[in-house]
């Protein structure tokens, strides 16, 4: 059978994440892998289905929506994992808690609220990550290192959601130890939580340029979109 160029890639991707966490004295299988699918259409997302890919992040609502319900049509009953990991407005809230399993950026109380009261009865919790802005960049979204604790109890607290953890994008940078810092920081952020008694679970950071740095500070999903669908093109 020939292999498509999605499965190489995922091969590949595999290949780093299982490199990665051996220098880290982890096993491979404690890091997951989310193929980030924003602005690939449905076919790609069946084709990473077809070589054993299961979870998918969408940055654009519309766009994943539609993407989601094509999916379901080619392939009804196959179960997928859909992550939002774009940001997040007040009033796209509802179809995000209505087609979605796990949430990566919510920085604000209000937005966790709104998800809280919008998820459907019978559906299991949304699986929440809190965005932290780890780097301080004006430009980017996420709740302030100083602000985080209080933010996270607020929403272990609300029901029909699942607090699992905590998410960063940090600022590019070239150099590995450059990369390492933010990522460290982001863990202590996390080890402080659990000390303080949420049951979190999950570290969402490390993407294509970053993935092996990510990987060794302990991040439990890596977020790769261009490495395994190819260079994007973007209409907005």
């Amino acid at each position: 059978m020939i292999m498509s160029t999605i499965d190489q890639n995922l091969q590949a991707i595999a290949t780093r994440i299982a490199a990665a966490a051996a220098e880290a004295g982890r096993a491979p299988d404690a890091v997951r892998l989310l193929a980030v699918s924003k602005t690939f259409g449905h076919e790609a997302v069946l084709e990473a289905m077809r070589a054993g890919q299961r979870a998918f992040g969408e940055n654009y609502l519309q766009e994943a929506l539609d993407k989601i319900a094509a999916v379901a049509a080619a392939v009804p009953g196959t179960p997928l994992e859909w992550h939002f990991i774009g940001p997040i407005q007040s009033n796209k809230t509802r179809p995000i808690a209505e087609h979605f399993d796990w949430v990566h950026t919510v920085d604000r109380e209000k937005i966790a609220q709104r998800l809280a009261e919008q998820r459907p009865a019978g559906m299991a919790p949304l699986n929440i990550c809190l965005q932290v802005n780890i780097s301080g960049e004006a430009s980017k979204s996420g709740v302030a290192p100083a602000d985080l604790a209080a933010l996270a109890q607020a929403v272990a607290n609300l029901p029909n959601l699942k607090l699992r953890g905590l998410m960063a994008i940090p600022e590019p940078a070239e150099d590995y130890a450059q990369q390492r810092a933010p990522f460290a920081q982001l863990r202590g952020l996390y080890d402080q939580l659990r000390a303080d008694g949420l049951a979190l679970d999950t570290l969402s950071m490390g993407m294509s340029a970053d993935l092996r740095a990510a990987v060794v500070e302990g991040a439990t999903i890596v977020r790769v979109g261009s490495a395994i669908f190819g260079s994007r093109t973007y209409t907005k």
